[in-house]
């Protein structure tokens, strides 16, 4: 199986772009994210025509995810136990599990967490405590094979980003948002991209970012210890971040035996 989790920034404006990955990549399962639309302006079409299904969720022209599977799509879930509201706006579309070959497949767009004193930062830590408790619960069967994949909006080491002193006192950097990503490892998950690629995820469309190289490392994959073992390579695909109408994040794939 090969996983590719990847941030769109906007399906619609991006399709042509995801299905000729998709067909280039040979991806089985593509967990996408920030999709910007709702259920209705999804492009079902063009992804049932390259041979994929689809569930996705979305609202409105903000958050929303998706996984698109040939290997077969089955237990949708459009929220995970107990994930959290954003005051009185409700659930949002950021996250949505499903099992795609055997293996349980959740695309998570994290909040961004806005500023340090913004309510919006603890609704961050608040999601990702209780996206843990519910892995926990899943790892807890060793033979469960499960993947966390998407954008974490959190910059686990210093050099995941270009120049750590650019962020001091900013959200994505700060200790508690890299304690919450650490606390899936203490449960017995696998970040598997660290170990076998080196490269950011993600460049700013602002100030040149991404010919400096100025970029960040906040798109990941956690997975199970059942699910680790069968891990045999990760590959974060830098160039789709070059030409006219690229997504500001790129893909980032792994591959099981």
């Amino acid at each position: 199986m090969r996983l590719t989790t990847w941030n769109v920034n906007s399906i619609r404006a991006r399709v042509d772009r995801v299905i000729a990955f998709l067909e280039r990549s040979e991806t089985d399962v593509l967990a996408m994210q920030e999709l910007k639309c709702k259920p209705d302006q999804f492009p079902f079409e063009a992804f049932e025509a390259a041979g994929y299904e689809v569930a996705m969720t979305g609202f409105n022209q903000w958050n929303g995810v998706a996984i698109a599977s040939r290997i077969g799509l089955e237990e949708v879930r459009r929220e995970f136990p107990n994930q959290p509201a954003f005051g009185d706006k409700g659930i949002e579309a950021r996250a949505i599990g499903a099992s795609c070959g055997g293996t349980e497949v959740w695309s998570l767009y994290v909040p961004h967490g806005r500023a340090l004193d913004n309510p919006h930062y603890q609704y961050k830590l608040a999601f990702l405590e209780e996206l843990a408790h519910y892995a926990a619960d899943v790892v807890s069967d060793e033979s469960a094979k499960l993947a966390l994949v998407g954008d974490w909006n959190i910059a686990p080491l210093d050099e995941d980003v270009w120049d750590i002193s650019v962020f001091e006192g900013d959200t994505h950097v700060s200790q508690p948002e890299r304690d919450a990503f650490a606390r899936f490892a203490e449960i017995g998950m696998t970040e598997l991209t660290r170990e076998r690629v080196t490269n950011y995820t993600y460049w700013d469309y602002q100030k040149l970012r991404f010919p400096r190289n100025e970029g960040m490392r906040i798109d990941f994959v956690y997975a199970s210890s059942a699910l680790t073992a069968l891990a045999t390579n990760a590959e974060i695909d830098r160039d789709e971040r070059k030409g006219k109408g690229a997504s500001d994040h790129v893909p980032v794939i792994v591959d099981f035996d």
